[in-house]
């Protein structure tokens, strides 16, 4: 059963992706606010279609967490499913750092690229760290927060990649807050996984951590220690 509603729910992204792609590209004169609002609307589909289709729900813990202030939002990366519900469900616009060879992917590079967020040239580390500094201070004046994954790549349920401190210096520099979220979506849409299974995914999002009169060496372990020792609490059986 669940290998049927896993190949029925990828038809259902296959079909509507497309031609939400080209409504995204028909909406390229709209200033960006709209776009961002309308083009996120297919994450959002792409989310409700799992919790009908594959019976993947949802809850949140730690709205009351979220502050109305600039910040940077360091997040756990376990499958694709938190790539869609963030910037879906999140109250501010986030901006994903990510490559810029993104934007050829069909349909939905497309779409993401009319989303004004940080695309980095990654052959060029030094500078696009530069480019990361620069942007995300423009964005959060802006009211987005920029968003990382500091593990850098999925991770599967039970184990810790190396926090790499990129996202904890933008922070730093700026002098904003992290706002670190933890959550278990692994276990039930794995990474690089056909089958979905279904199950209730918690989303916890901690209090803001403060880098006022931290190294980001110091704020990057602040943001480990609390993402992990959040996921001991969602998924105590992955660790022994």
């Amino acid at each position: 059963m669940a290998r049927l509603r896993s190949a029925v729910y990828l038809l259902f992204l296959i079909v509507t992706v497309i031609p939400y792609a080209f409504a995204c590209l028909a909406c390229a004169p709209l200033p960006q606010p709209w776009r961002y609002r309308f083009t996120v609307g297919w994450p959002r589909l792409a989310v409700l279609g799992a919790r009908a289709i594959c019976g993947i729900r949802w809850e949140v813990r730690g709205w009351e967490n979220l502050p109305d202030a600039p910040a940077v939002v360091l997040a756990k990366h376990q499958s694709a499913w938190e790539t869609l519900w963030l910037p879906a469900y999140m109250p501010r616009q986030l901006c994903f750092i990510y490559k810029r060879e993104l934007h050829r992917v069909p349909f939905f590079g497309w779409g993401l690229a009319l989303l004004d967020m940080i695309a980095i040239d990654r052959s060029d580390r030094r500078g696009a760290m530069e480019q990361v500094f620069q942007l995300g201070s423009k964005k959060m004046a802006e009211g987005r927060w920029p968003i990382l994954f500091p593990e850098g790549t999925r991770v599967a349920p039970g184990q810790v990649g190396r926090y790499q401190a990129g996202g904890a210096r933008l922070a730093a520099q700026a002098g904003v807050p992290v706002i670190p979220i933890a959550h278990n979506a692994g276990e039930f849409w794995p990474r690089n996984a056909f089958i979905k299974r279904p199950g209730l995914i918690t989303v916890s999002i901690g209090p803001p951590i403060d880098s006022a009169g931290l190294s980001a060496t110091a704020l990057n372990a602040k943001v480990q220690e609390w993402i992990e020792g959040e996921m001991r609490r969602l998924s105590p059986h992955r660790y022994g």
